[in-house]
């Protein structure tokens, strides 16, 4: 396990990258003399591909190019509990946020300042299953939910996958507007909701097996699955896809920086999949766990640290679009107050990152080298 307020300083030419961050000028030890110089320091989030591109010196390539000469890695923590991430954007803490695009939207929704400069490809249904307790005899499909108490992060996949999911049943969950055929209970944290599970308090829940908390209990057979989003749903194509975005202002200065993350993530994404036992022996070693869970967490047909990227920026603003859309029409309780225009929408994807761009990582056959 990692240890709170872990942090590692890398130095080399310039650094690394993180995973779960934002950017501020307020988070640079060295802050940048001019708007176009780069940052003397940055901060990001250690996570599996960081750790890879690290140890395998993409990170000193990469960020050598942009004039970043000191990255601090930090360790999850508190950013384990959803939606830390924001707090620590807004607060200067960290340089990139990633999320899935349902909490991204709705901390866009509630004022951040935030573009996407990146979108991953569409989701799968293996990424957000619904299970319950191994122990519990009586629940074998989704139908079984009828009338049972669901807990889980409301704003999260692990909200936005079941919501779909149980409608499309005929069963769906209870909101602050409407009661439903599911009870729902908000559970901020992944521990606690496991806890609640096994213990009985509630009957099912929803996660990512590839987080650190579901893996190990996974591994470990303590959940049955009993159902998955359809691979022509909203989640799927829309909701469950994976983004990073950025403080507005740091994308607009420093355009190399995030460049040069995006074209580390993509190496290390790459070289990690061809080399998946070195790969898992990396990402064990730097996170603290098992090489067995670094390895699932790799390989699984769930994980979204290593998916590849939508590269039109059109494509990712239909994706978006048709994702509020849905679940307004379905009736989720948040996105009906809390909804964007397409103007909006539009802006929120920072063009230059994607392809033809100005700072892109596709070429032409969107290939980073």
């Amino acid at each position: 396990m990692m240890r709170a307020k872990q942090r590692r300083a890398v130095r080399f030419a310039p650094a690394l990258l993180a995973g779960t961050v934002w950017a501020s000028s307020l988070l640079f030890a060295g802050a940048a003399h001019a708007e176009d110089a780069p940052p003397e320091s940055i901060n990001l989030q250690l996570q599996s591909w960081t750790a890879v591109a690290e140890a395998k010196g993409i990170l000193q390539e990469e960020f050598s190019k942009a004039g970043v000469k000191k990255v601090n890695l930090i360790a999850q923590s508190s950013g384990e509990l959803l939606g830390a991430e924001s707090a620590a954007v807004g607060g200067g803490t960290l340089a990139f946020a990633q999320r899935m695009i349902y909490p991204a939207f709705v901390q866009k929704a509630n004022g951040i300042p935030a573009v996407i400069v990146w979108l991953s490809e569409p989701s799968n249904r293996y990424r957000t299953p619904i299970f319950v307790s191994a122990a519990n005899k009586d629940i074998r499909t989704i139908a079984d939910l009828d009338g049972k108490k669901f807990g889980s992060s409301r704003i999260s996949c692990y909200w936005s996958a079941p919501f779909e999911i149980l409608n499309n049943a005929g069963i769906p969950l209870d909101s602050r507007l409407k009661k439903g055929r599911v009870r729902y209970e908000n559970i901020e944290s992944p521990a606690v909701a496991i806890q609640a599970l096994l213990s009985g308090e509630t009957d099912a829940t929803a996660g990512h097996l590839a987080a650190n908390h579901f893996t190990s209990a996974y591994l470990q057979d303590k959940f049955r699955l009993i159902g998955g989003p359809s691979d022509t749903g909203a989640y799927v194509n829309y909701a469950g896809r994976v983004s990073y975005f950025a403080h507005r202002d740091f994308a607009a200065k420093y355009p190399n920086v995030v460049k040069a993350f995006l074209l580390s993530r993509e190496r290390a994404r790459v070289w990690a999949t061809d080399h998946v036992d070195e790969a898992a022996a990396i990402v064990g070693k730097a996170l603290r766990i098992p090489e067995e869970v670094a390895k699932f967490q790799i390989t699984h047909l769930g994980q979204w640290d290593l998916m590849a990227g939508e590269p039109s920026a059109k494509a990712a603003r239909t994706a978006i679009k048709e994702f509020q859309k849905w679940y307004v029409e379905h009736g989720d309780d948040i996105l009906v107050d809390k909804q964007l225009s397409g103007e909006q929408i539009d802006a929120f994807i920072d063009d230059k990152f994607f392809v033809g761009g100005s700072h892109s990582i596709y070429g032409d056959k969107y290939s980073t080298y």
